[in-house]
């Protein structure tokens, strides 16, 4: 069973998904097209992160910037050889349920061109293709997505 839980960018296990992510995001795109989040922006105030894990073993990492209006999506990342187990839809339920309890209206999030898996999973849970946000320009190695939060009926 996979276990989401709040945690801090520095501790143990989370660190290491978190620094194996950039390492990934900068061997496949340019520095300059690399926006995640360094471990002490992960630490603001309006960042929620969240670690997955089953049994002890911390498997991914996601995270929610909390925005004027909508929350973004930081942080995704799932292991290789924990792929295709539960983890990344357990973290982005974990973080449209956070977008929910901040009455956020959205959530959003920039993602690289040639990453399908993480396209894949995103449209899967309701996310489509939309232009860039925030600060965010048009650039060839990026890709936006939107997802917009409505009131879930029991």
């Amino acid at each position: 069973m996979v276990v989401v839980e709040p945690t801090s960018p520095r501790a143990n296990g989370t660190q290491d998904l978190l620094e194996l992510s950039h390492a990934l995001m900068l061997s496949l795109f340019s520095p300059e097209s690399c926006h995640f989040l360094d471990l002490d922006a992960l630490e603001a105030d309006n960042i929620h992160l969240f670690a997955a894990r089953i049994g002890q073993d911390i498997l991914g990492t996601g995270a929610i910037a909390i925005k004027d209006g909508y929350g973004e999506v930081k942080s995704m990342f799932t292991l290789e050889a924990a792929r295709g187990k539960g983890v990344a839809a357990a973290l982005l339920r974990q973080i449209e349920d956070t977008a929910r309890e901040h009455d956020l209206l959205a959530l959003k999030l920039e993602t690289g061109d040639t990453l399908h898996a993480a396209h894949r999973l995103y449209e899967r849970h309701g996310f489509t293709f939309c232009g860039p946000f925030g600060d965010y320009v048009a650039a060839p190695e990026s890709l936006f997505m939107e997802k917009t939060l409505t009131e879930e009926t029991p």
